[in-house]
């Protein structure tokens, strides 16, 4: 049967590439302990890699075909659109700390406790959201075709508190430290390359890189974060809560939209189109940020050495020139 999704197979093709370019950077990340980065790319990555499997899946269909499967993507989904957002501010602080810091060194142990935080907020905020979410969960989950798997979510004034407004308030804690960065910056750029050069795993470039990134969640993630609570609930009218038996009436059951139904609706077509491209557009941008840096691509020769030298390349460094066996000869460094 035939995609509905005129465009297919363009999103997948997308949200696959999303996934590759969102976990390249990851091992060098962590040799550096950058665990905010890595949070997120694996954040990022994990979104992704669930919509590339998802789009392919429900490509044609609305059909409740691998329920357990759902089970757990919606949660995936769920904790990353908090997940995304608290890495980001794991960023920013660590930005914060690095720049306002007056002490000349960073020990071991302080790395360490760094990385602890860092993996609490990033990890331990989206898993608390994913707890009180099943307070406002009317049912098992939602099958859109070519979206496929989504989380469910009452609309009544608890699910503003314990679930919607995460991604908004994390936004404003990261804008303040974000703000606080570029003001410590400006007052102490002089003593910049010191307080650099005291933190082995963050050089120049990088922390520029972190910096612009914690810029565009600045400018993006509350705005964004507050369009998509406005895009995914407008025409739903706002329900009083009940009980608890109320809300979780027949909890066990699944609302299955055609992509024939989603797509009439202006609204809800431009809110499953944010919510599946948003993700893909995150590891697009990250990528564009640390996928080009220096110490990117030295991993980037080193791979491909690794993978050359078995076909019989060398690299010049190591005889003057790149030889093969084959049928060329041999080929000029």
């Amino acid at each position: 049967m035939q995609a509905s999704d005129p465009t297919f197979p363009l999103f997948p093709i997308f949200a696959f590439l999303a996934f590759v370019l969102s976990v390249i950077p990851l091992s060098w990340h962590l040799q550096a302990w950058n665990s905010g980065t890595c949070a997120f790319m694996i954040w990022v990555g994990a979104f992704c890699l669930v919509e590339f499997i998802n789009s392919i899946i429900w490509s044609d269909n609305a059909i409740n075909s691998v329920p357990v499967w759902c089970d757990i993507t919606s949660q995936i989904i769920a904790g990353a659109g908090v997940g995304i957002p608290a890495s980001i501010l794991c960023i920013s602080r660590r930005l914060y700390r690095i720049i306002s810091t007056q002490t000349v060194s960073i020990t071991r142990e302080d790395k360490r406790r760094a990385i602890y935080e860092d993996l609490a907020i990033a990890f331990g905020i989206p898993l608390l959201v994913l707890i009180l979410h099943i307070i406002v969960q009317p049912h098992r989950f939602d099958i859109f075709e070519e979206y496929g798997c989504s989380p469910a979510t009452y609309n009544t004034i608890p699910a503003y508190f314990l679930f919607y407004m995460w991604p908004i308030l994390i936004g404003l804690v990261s804008f303040v430290f974000s703000s606080l960065t570029l003001r410590s910056f400006y007052l102490r750029r002089i003593q910049f390359n010191q307080i650099i050069s005291s933190n082995n795993a963050i050089n120049p470039s990088r922390y520029i890189r972190l910096m612009l990134l914690a810029l565009i969640d600045i400018m993006c993630t509350v705005p964004i974060g507050i369009y998509i609570i406005y895009i995914d609930l407008k025409g739903i009218p706002l329900a009083p809560w009940i009980s608890w038996d109320d809300t979780h009436f027949d909890f066990g059951r699944v609302i299955l939209v055609p992509a024939v139904i989603w797509r009439s609706n202006s609204v809800d077509n431009a809110a499953i189109q944010v919510n599946r491209w948003l993700p893909i557009i995150c590891a697009f941008v990250f990528f564009m940020i640390f996928g080009f840096a220096e110490e990117a691509m030295k991993n980037y020769r080193r791979a491909f050495w690794f993978l050359a030298k078995p076909l019989g390349f060398r690299p010049s460094s190591e005889g003057g020139s790149i030889s093969t066996k084959g049928k060329f000869g041999l080929l000029s460094g």
